[in-house]
């Protein structure tokens, strides 16, 4: 089986550009703790197929840990190392990962880039602004970036510490058409196939409700670090950036053309109305910096397309600056929606329930009468 235009899955043949995000499980194999020749090399087979269709190809590749672990002899046997190990396994394992797609794809004469992430560089409007342009260079050349977070300058309490939600992030920041997110089941179940003998395929989800998210199951591989419940959160941030998403198996050999023979995965189609890049920026934030409470009537007032005002709140958590990203959580501590902050949290721990003309006498001055403006929230909850 191969990739032509006229056996195209009708997804792949209306994307031009498609961001694919690859996992550890996928690419190592578990036996001997390489890389997994067979495998890889028909993947990256697919992958060529499509550029010479004029496709532009972004990959968001696991793998550097694993393959830094055999070349270190770092616990090999063991699930995960710990964090100091993990980053020097990263290290060293990155070069093995960056040359084994330059040495595949040069036999197709397609260069290639290599990206490291740090969430710095997505959350730091500049730097995100930079590595959009910089992304946006290599595809338009007809070269295609590798990226994967950097594990070896990561500060591991604000990782992203999974490849979904970042593929996600970045398919949205480069306008992508699609994001194929391989996994090593088929798709989104009703339950857990491998346990639950009456679980149902669920081939389009529309909208990533609770119901949805409740389907999601753990970490299913010992080298990876994702489970479905990542590839979810990826949903939302795609879908939001008016990127279509699917979940497929790419445990078979020639995935991509897997799925043009098959059609079998996982779809989730973009939002109909997409958020503006600002809101998509906020929504991608890995860890907020903090939260507050708000009452039932904020809670009202928020769904109504209202900012949020300090009467609405009630409880401060966490320390953070004046335009840090923050969860608002309702009472039952469900978050609802996330912003940028107008004020510090010891700011906010001032004039938490208090009116708009109460700021300038606690506070000394006001900057602007909302705790967060409705420019600058994502509501999470319809």
């Amino acid at each position: 089986m191969s990739l032509t235009s006229g056996v195209l899955d009708k997804h792949l043949q209306k994307a031009q550009r498609i961001a694919i995000k690859v996992g550890s499980s996928l690419l190592i194999d578990k036996q001997t703790g390489q890389l997994n020749h067979s495998w890889f090399e028909a993947f990256i087979a697919d992958i060529a197929q499509l550029h010479r269709l004029g496709k532009q190809i972004l990959i968001v590749s696991s793998g550097a840990v694993a393959l830094g672990r055999k070349v270190l002899h770092i616990n090999p046997d063991a699930e995960r190392p710990d964090k100091t190990k993990a980053a020097a396994c990263a290290a060293v394992g990155q070069i093995e990962l960056a040359h084994a797609y330059q040495h595949q794809l040069k036999d197709f004469n397609i260069p290639v880039g290599l990206v490291l992430i740090t969430t710095h560089n997505t959350e730091n409007r500049n730097m995100y602004l930079n590595l959009r342009d910089t992304l946006d260079m290599i595809l338009e050349t007809g070269a295609i970036p590798v990226l994967n977070e950097n594990d070896a300058v990561s500060d591991y309490d604000e990782k992203y510490g999974d490849n979904d939600r970042l593929a996600a992030r970045i398919a949205g920041m480069v306008d992508a058409d699609l994001l194929i997110i391989f996994s090593d089941i088929d798709g989104l179940y009703t339950g857990n196939p491998r346990k639950d003998p009456e679980a149902q395929f669920i081939d389009i989800v529309p909208e990533v409700t609770p119901a949805i998210q409740a389907m999601a199951s753990g970490t299913g591989s010992n080298v990876g670090s994702g489970g479905m419940s990542t590839k979810l959160q990826a949903a939302i941030i795609a879908r939001s950036a008016g990127c279509n998403m699917m979940i497929a198996n790419g445990t078979v050999l020639s995935p991509l053309t897997h799925i043009s023979h098959t059609n079998r995965y996982t779809f989730f189609p973009a939002a109909e109305q997409t958020m503006a890049a600002r809101k998509h920026w906020i929504l991608g934030t890995p860890e907020p910096a903090g939260a507050v409470i708000v009452d039932d009537g904020a809670v009202k007032a928020l769904r109504a397309g209202s900012s949020l005002l300090p009467i609405g709140c009630r409880e401060v958590h966490g320390t953070f600056k004046r335009g840090d990203c923050i969860r608002i959580l309702n009472k039952q501590k469900q978050e609802i929606a996330r912003g940028l902050s107008g004020y510090s949290s010891d700011e906010v721990f001032i004039i938490l329930g208090r009116q708009t003309k109460d700021i300038p006498k606690l506070l000394g001055h006001v900057r602007k009468p909302e705790l967060i403006h409705r420019n600058d929230l994502v509501l999470l909850i319809s």
